[in-house]
């Protein structure tokens, strides 16, 4: 059986594809997996890190302006379509799939597009709220349309086809229990956990707010533990902290460069602070785990605002804008979240309500159907 997954541009996108491609082989040994992702897309450094060959499409975006250098872009996107094509071709020729998978980003519209039209079994999965251009444009032509919520269902044009399957998750984001994982980082007290973190797109203006925000913490003598991730950002954001005369650790309040043992933290957490990406709102919803939501301004077609707030909708989560994060805003919606135990065990319903279990097996199933 040989399988093929395209996708790209974000984590979001890669991640899915990579869970189901470990469950095939787990049901199929000798299954042969390739990914086709873009030229220069970060699926081509994450894709060989999980174990997977991967070829590439030499594909680009649409610009939506009418500016001298866009149109020049959209010039050069016109005559990438066509090489794309023709690329895709040639790897559908040499690796024969039984199945062509697309769980988004440009790369995708080439290769599904070109399997569809040979008849052989193909499906997208879209793990935003709302679907891209390119899902939208393969919805027409493939078998299954996979969505990670019922309220996606309404964005296509054929909804018999589409199918509610939720976003496959890690297996490793189930392994612990709340009290499991805070016996693990060593807490020997009840004070509730904050985690925080806000990725690459536009973490810094973020962060620098987290240096305010962990200093009133601080100020007002650390009612909760926090470990919040800098990222790129942790060495200037340490030195401000330490400038400020602020001594971390010993009061149960955290600043990592990254974090490492994410499952094993986001379990122990009891809140979380962060954007709203088609990979965290999947693992948000599938441990049903409360979170305040700060979509980043900065992605295509505000995604991740359309994520946050079909969760916000449901009360499962609270959605902030950044520009509404002003002063002390993000500290106070945190900080009284975190007293309110009653409202975050609610917003935990809404989650579990909103969760497909076993999504990555009810995926398998629905393409395990197109192929017979």
């Amino acid at each position: 059986m040989n399988i093929l997954f395209t996708c790209g541009g974000t984590a979001g996108h890669v991640n899915p594809a990579v869970a189901l491609a470990r469950i095939f082989q787990d049901k199929h040994p000798g299954c042969r997996v390739l990914f086709v992702g873009a030229d220069g897309g970060m699926e081509t450094r994450l894709v060989p890190k999980e174990g997977y060959p991967i070829r590439t499409v030499t594909i680009t975006n649409f610009h939506r302006s009418l500016a001298p250098a866009d149109i020049v872009h959209n010039l050069g996107t016109l005559v990438n379509m066509q090489r794309s094509k023709k690329q895709a071709r040639a790897i559908l020729d040499e690796f024969k799939p039984d199945l062509v998978v697309g769980t988004g980003g440009y790369a995708s519209f080439p290769v599904v597009n070109e399997a569809a039209h040979r008849g052989i079994p193909t499906a997208v999965h879209e793990s935003n709220a709302v679907p891209g251009l390119t899902t939208k444009a393969l919805s027409k032509v493939v078998d299954r349309v996979m969505v990670g919520f019922e309220e996606s269902r309404s964005h296509y044009d054929d909804p018999t086809k589409v199918v509610v399957t939720g976003t496959p998750v890690r297996g490793d984001f189930f392994r612990f229990t709340r009290e499991q994982a805070r016996e693990q980082l060593g807490f020997t007290d009840q004070r509730p956990l904050l985690l925080s973190y806000w990725g690459s797109l536009g973490a810094e203006v973020m962060n620098r707010k987290m240096v305010d925000f962990i200093a009133k913490e601080c100020y007002e003598g650390a009612p909760y533990r926090h470990i919040h991730a800098a990222g790129r950002d942790f060495a200037w954001m340490k030195e401000e902290l330490l400038r400020r005369g602020l001594q971390l650790g010993d009061n149960g309040i955290e600043v990592r460069e990254y974090i490492y043992d994410m499952p094993l933290v986001m379990a122990a957490s009891d809140l979380v602070l962060c954007r709203a990406g088609a990979s965290t709102i999947s693992e948000l919803t599938a441990i049903a785990k409360p979170a305040v939501l700060v979509p980043s301004p900065n992605v295509t077609a505000n995604h991740q605002e359309k994520n946050a707030r079909v969760l916000a909708d449901q009360g499962a989560a609270v959605l902030l804008r950044e520009q509404d994060c002003a002063q002390d805003t993000l500290y106070e919606t945190a900080s009284l979240l975190l007293r309110e135990k009653g409202r975050r065990e609610n917003m935990e319903k809404a989650l579990r309500a909103m969760a497909v279990p076993d999504a990555g097996e009810k995926i398998y199933e629905t393409l395990r159907e197109i192929m017979k």
